[in-house]
């Protein structure tokens, strides 16, 4: 339809629909995102962009365009792609303890900046990795690795993992925090000041043979303080998810091969007529404890995703040809039941083989896990990038996301481990931003939490000499955590651009190339913080 008054402007409106959640009110975005200039040296995309306020006084030509309904997207662009950040022993970030504020806040910048380049869209940030804190807590002690001491706050004061959040969601990027539930200190992790739980409850520590402190898990003041950390976290902070690894009970060589020394517990137990076997019995409080941060967390912020990171073989045999370590009975570790109950919403085994490593095949593993996957959750593989020589790792790497892809296409995703090799590495950084990251992606809906889409966006689109230029608005904007712009050229495949949920206009060239390709048709899309993506109107444009 076609309105004219003096000069020829065209407005075309999508009907606007939606629905309530069924969930609580979901969070969309940190309070100030703000669309990230591409920096010299990214790489650009085609056709050239503009992403700005449009300015309404200016003459714009008219354009005829045709409404079509097409109610699913042109392309399906949902993939997690996430690296983990390794504050342990300073493997990843801070480089080392006590840098200044600055010095630390421009090294996770840069990390940041790497993800967002390369377009990654998470990541997973270790907060907790010895009973202490990257963040201020009045539980545990700030951490030795970010000041060098344990205890002593960042001069000048600043909150890191507020930082974190506020600096990844402003790169589009969600933030998942990592915490080790048990461990208690680490080799590298400095002296066990007054501040420790070691110091304060000393009857829930105990020392292995390589110098570690590990809480007993079959405690069940272990467990109260575990997961009051986890929810102090969930309560107070704008998180995206929270994320465990493979630590439970430790691995046998950390104590010499011995036995983990938790004899007066087990024998209280058993004075209190308990019945089941040592290795049942720390099974089941690692079960009950895994169950019960799933569960706490959706009782406070239902959103928020709960992550398992377990050593990627269950058992040797399962699949038959595996051989390996046996989590189950080693870590009291049974990752199959977790996964089969649903009790968490991602779900992430450590698969750091070849693609070819008889005894531990990557394919052969993920397809074994993917036949537990019983809840349809899900399943993104964590990988090694860091496999021995540049060549290797690009191959290995990109192969290892496109067999995840061709098995998993309901819910595709990996997590890289870690950040590091992937940023040392340019020929694997260049791999994968030329190849299966090429284009941005959204993180996959999680459906079992909330499937109620977002209404769909009202389009404003007008000409205006060579552009095109689009604005957009809904009724809720508190509830869209990103948008969708889709457009296709003449003689051309659909394309988008993934913007964040605060940008509410957008310009591109309506005519491109030697053969003055047009604009043909444009949509756009709505998306909520768990993934759920509006219906797709199409607009037919003729110039």
């Amino acid at each position: 339809m076609i309105k004219r008054s003096g000069i020829l402007l065209l407005v075309v409106a999508f009907l606007v629909y939606g629905c309530k959640s069924k969930q609580p009110t979901v969070p969309s975005k940190p309070e100030t995102p703000e669309v990230v200039e591409q920096k010299p040296g990214e790489v650009k995309e085609t056709p050239e962009e503009v992403a700005k306020e449009i300015p309404v006084e200016t003459p714009k030509e008219e354009v005829v365009i045709a409404k079509k309904e097409r109610k699913q997207p042109p392309l399906n662009i949902e993939e997690f792609r996430a690296a983990w950040v390794a504050t342990v022993a300073n493997i990843n970030w801070p480089s080392k303890g006590g840098l200044s504020t600055y010095q630390q806040q421009q090294e996770a910048i840069k990390l940041l900046d790497f993800l967002q380049s390369h377009n990654f869209n998470a990541v997973i940030f270790q907060v907790r990795p010895q009973a202490d804190a990257l963040y201020k807590s009045e539980l545990e002690p700030w951490s030795y690795f970010l000041t060098g001491t344990q205890g002593k706050a960042p001069e000048p004061y600043y909150d890191p993992l507020d930082f974190w959040i506020n600096e990844a969601h402003k790169r589009g990027l969600e933030l998942h925090v990592w915490l080790n539930p048990y461990r208690a200190h680490h080799t590298t992790g400095g002296e066990i000041t007054e501040t420790s739980i070691i110091k304060k409850k000393p009857e829930l520590a105990v020392k292995l043979a390589n110098g570690m402190w590990w809480l007993d898990p079959a405690k069940q003041e272990t467990q109260d303080h575990s997961a009051a950390v986890v929810m102090d976290i969930v309560e107070r902070y704008d998180i995206d998810g929270v994320h465990f690894d493979d630590y439970f009970y430790p691995y046998d060589s950390y104590n010499d091969g011995k036995d983990f020394p938790d004899d007066k517990t087990f024998l209280a137990y058993q004075n209190s007529n308990g019945k089941l076997s040592r290795a049942d019995w720390r099974r089941d409080h690692v079960n009950k404890f895994i169950k019960r941060i799933y569960d706490e967390i959706k009782a406070e912020k239902p959103y928020v995703k709960f992550g398992l990171s377990p050593f990627g073989i269950w058992r040797p045999g399962y699949p038959q040809s595996v051989v390996g370590y046996d989590q189950y009975d080693k870590l009291y570790a049974d990752a199959k039941l977790w996964l089969n109950e649903g009790w968490i919403d991602y779900f992430t085994p450590q698969l750091y083989w070849q693609i070819n490593q008889y005894g531990q095949s990557f394919p052969e593993l993920l397809g074994w896990w993917e036949s537990e996957n019983t809840k349809n959750r899900h399943l993104w593989p964590g990988i090694n990038v860091g496999m021995g020589g540049d060549e290797k790792n690009v191959d290995e790497t990109i192969n290892q996301i496109m067999i995840t892809r061709g098995m998993l296409p309901e819910s595709k995703g990996t997590v890289h481990w870690s950040i590091g090799p992937l940023m040392k590495s340019e020929m694997l950084a260049k791999g994968l931003l030329e190849g299966p990251y090429r284009k941005k992606a959204l993180v996959p809906p999680s459906p079992w939490l909330d499937d109620n889409a977002p209404e769909v966006p009202q389009l404003n689109a007008t000409i205006e000499k060579d552009r095109l230029l689009m604005n957009w608005e809904v009724n809720n904007p508190a509830d869209i955590f990103k948008y969708v712009l889709w457009f296709k050229y003449e003689q051309g495949n659909w394309d988008y651009k993934i913007l964040d949920g605060n940008t509410t206009a957008f310009s591109l060239q309506n005519i491109v190339g030697e053969k003055k390709r047009a604009m043909e048709k444009i949509g756009i899309t709505a998306v909520d913080r768990l993934g759920n993506q509006s219906d797709f109107k199409e607009i037919i444009l003729k110039n």
